[in-house]
């Protein structure tokens, strides 16, 4: 089920006729209302999930005004050199782990269900979750497990997985889990989180350099980005928000200078303004349809006419 689904839409406001990316594609949700908006458009997908490509393939149903990359975000700028268009009217990028994902155990995503420890959204490449928690130190473990996962107890918790490791090389997400339940205490109780919740988002964002990539991400969007056009960007956990909120602010403001700088010398010229002023979350019927968009955050802006480049 596409999170915040009529929201992200309207607030993207793409024309009949415009050029709009989609990343991720994922199962085609948002997709398919968008090429509802734009019948006389043109869309591109861009997942790095070979099995996500499939599913948006099979769903949109080979549409001629669609076409599929198997990319990132940090790609963006190749996936338009072989296309006759450079610049697009419109953006939408939906951040995170998805629900195919999350619902396949043998990728590695879930602690509810046991598989192996892998992780990778791009199942081609890159090392896995095995031998992050396998072969970093204690120091880097910890280091992720706080900065990434923002868990309290990242140092109790590294030592744990260092020590189980002395014993037996980890190779489940059951095992990990497990760790991780010993450890905290947490999830006892309805309604809190599962202790391994934040264990799992940071290794998961550590493997896919998540942060990294959607840093420069933002930017390349708002390159190909035509005066007047829109990216919306949907997140699902507070660092991703943060890292949109602030970019986006950013981007929203002339002058970078400190306060007490009585005159601008860092030269910035904002080339975005804010159309969402604080995020956009799902309201309770959608919550009630999918508990899963209950941390989900919608933030909206629109390239200037006189935008720079970034």
């Amino acid at each position: 089920i596409p999170v915040l689904l009529r929201e992200a839409v309207d607030l993207l406001s793409p024309p009949p006729d415009g050029v709009v990316r989609d990343l991720t594609v994922g199962m085609g949700g948002h997709a398919q209302e968008i090429l509802k908006r734009i019948p006389r458009g043109r869309l591109v997908g861009v997942d790095q999930d070979a099995d996500a490509l499939q599913h948006a393939g099979l769903a949109l149903k080979k549409d001629p005004r669609v076409s599929l990359f198997k990319a990132n975000f940090a790609d963006l700028l190749w996936v338009l050199e072989d296309l006759p268009f450079k610049e697009v009217d419109s953006v939408l990028m939906d951040i995170g782990v998805s629900s195919l994902q999350l619902d396949s155990a043998h990728r590695g995503f879930s602690f509810t269900q046991s598989g192996p420890l892998d992780m990778r959204m791009d199942t081609a490449s890159g090392h896995t979750a095995a031998w992050v928690v396998n072969t970093y130190s204690e120091e880097q473990l910890t280091k992720i497990l706080f900065e990434y996962g923002e868990e309290r107890k990242a140092r109790v918790l590294a030592k744990a997985i260092v020590k189980a490791r002395t014993q037996k090389h980890l190779e489940t997400t059951a095992e990990l889990a497990a760790i991780a339940q010993s450890v905290l205490k947490q999830g006892k109780k309805p309604g809190e989180k599962h202790p391994a919740t934040r264990l799992f988002q940071a290794i998961r964002i550590e493997v896919n350099r998540e942060l990294k990539v959607l840093e420069k991400g933002l930017k390349n969007a708002v390159k190909v980005l035509k005066p007047g056009g829109r990216i919306a960007v949907i997140t699902f956990h507070s660092l991703e928000d943060r890292m949109v909120k602030q970019y986006f602010k950013k981007e929203s403001t002339d002058c970078l200078c400190p306060p007490d700088i009585p005159q601008c010398i860092c030269g910035h010229k904002a080339s975005l303004k804010l159309v969402t002023r604080k995020a956009v979350t799902a309201g309770e019927e959608e919550l009630e349809q999918n508990p899963r968009a209950r941390s989900a955050k919608l933030r909206v802006a629109e390239k200037l006419p006189k935008a720079v480049a970034v």
